[in-house]
């Protein structure tokens, strides 16, 4: 497959810039960082929807999400850890708190985890001024808010922001999707409306950046968009008729994978731009759309299963197995016997399986 090539070939760019690090579990070596601070939606959120008044009750806090590994539920949309997961303990260090979690500068020691679920790039304001309605009123700036909050708490240990932030990784998750999402699901599957949209998200996602370049960051990592017409739930609730709805290869809707690689052109264009501006930070690019199409592409080749686009969770059948009636974690819900088979875990997000693949990926390029 086409994309097997340039997938290498992005591991091994990473490795020659900046040095192949050991990715094969967790714990080992010696931190090279004092902790991390994550940003982003549902993808690296570790347990602020289930604290956050909209969202808490979910089906996140619901059986079987968390059965992999905590053997509970735990505010991860997953079957387990999340990318975020396996980059901290890969780097030995403790999990940063969730924010809505903590109030004290000990309890941000660590970190601060801001991602949550259904949260937009965009402030609600101006999705609402555009005809969109977003259902979770946390947007990337509010997240800013906290950041710098927390860093406000942090200083008053004397440490100084510059100090902390020098010995602090910085995570940007994936952060838009659901910007677009509503858009395709509501806008009956037209993507004209999201596209306009790219230029003021990857705005938004250079705001985060400078602000944290601004207060001393050195070490960022940002993710890009992943591959949306991959996603068993936009697959089940827009179906297309003949023509080029589909991409052959894959069986993704070709119109929405190509929203995301849009999105991340113009993200990588301003990723290179912020580090021309700022050449004493180390700015790293993860790509998730590359990482996640060439294992639907090829799942064999990746240790998953044959059906890489179906939900292991929820119900409805059919190539998604994906139906809101039965999303998982509801009570007419079942999980797949073997998790570490599939790429999607409910059909929004992804397996436990799956998030370690992407993470080592990732941790090769620190």
């Amino acid at each position: 497959m086409a994309l097997l090539p340039r997938l290498l070939l992005v591991a091994l760019l990473l490795v020659a810039v900046t040095g192949e690090a050991d990715a094969g579990g967790a714990g080992h070596g010696q931190a090279r960082y004092d902790r991390v601070f994550s940003f982003g939606d549902s993808l690296t959120d570790t347990g602020n929807s289930a604290i956050l008044p909209v969202t808490a009750g979910g089906p996140f806090t619901n059986p079987p999400y968390g059965q992999t590994h905590f053997g509970r539920p735990n505010g991860r949309a997953s079957d387990g850890r999340l990318v975020i997961d396996f980059i901290v303990e890969s780097l030995g260090l403790p999990p940063p708190t969730p924010y809505l979690a903590g109030k004290t500068a000990v309890d941000f020691l660590h970190g601060a985890n801001f991602a949550v679920g259904g949260a937009t790039a965009l402030d609600p304001a101006f999705l609402q001024s555009r005809g969109i309605t977003s259902f979770v009123p946390v947007s990337l700036s509010n997240q800013t808010s906290w950041f710098n909050g927390v860093l406000q708490l942090l200083d008053s240990t004397g440490n100084g922001q510059r100090k902390i932030m020098a010995s602090s990784l910085l995570y940007l998750g994936e952060i838009g999707f659901n910007d677009y999402s509503f858009v395709a699901v509501f806008g009956n599957g037209t993507v004209g409306l999201a596209q306009s949209l790219v230029p003021h998200i990857v705005g938004a996602i250079r705001s985060v950046l400078t602000d944290a370049i601004g207060v001393g960051a050195r070490t960022m990592v940002v993710a890009g968009m992943i591959p949306m017409g991959c996603e068993p739930e936009l697959l089940a609730l827009l179906p297309g008729g003949a023509g080029d709805y589909y991409d052959r290869a894959s069986g993704c809707i070709a119109r929405f994978n190509q929203l995301a690689q849009l999105h991340n052109r113009a993200l990588k264009r301003m990723l290179c731009q912020l580090r021309r501006d700022h050449p004493g930070a180390a700015i790293h690019y993860a790509d998730l759309y590359r990482l996640i199409a060439a294992v639907v592409s090829s799942p064999r080749k990746y240790g998953f299963g044959d059906m890489p686009l179906a939900a292991c969770c929820g119900g409805g059948g059919g190539p998604y197995n994906f139906n809101f009636t039965f999303f998982c974690g509801t009570p007419a819900a079942i999980a797949c016997a073997d998790p570490s088979e599939s790429v999607s875990w409910d059909g929004i997000h992804y397996t436990e399986a799956a998030n370690r693949f992407v993470a080592h990926a990732i941790l090769r390029g620190l």
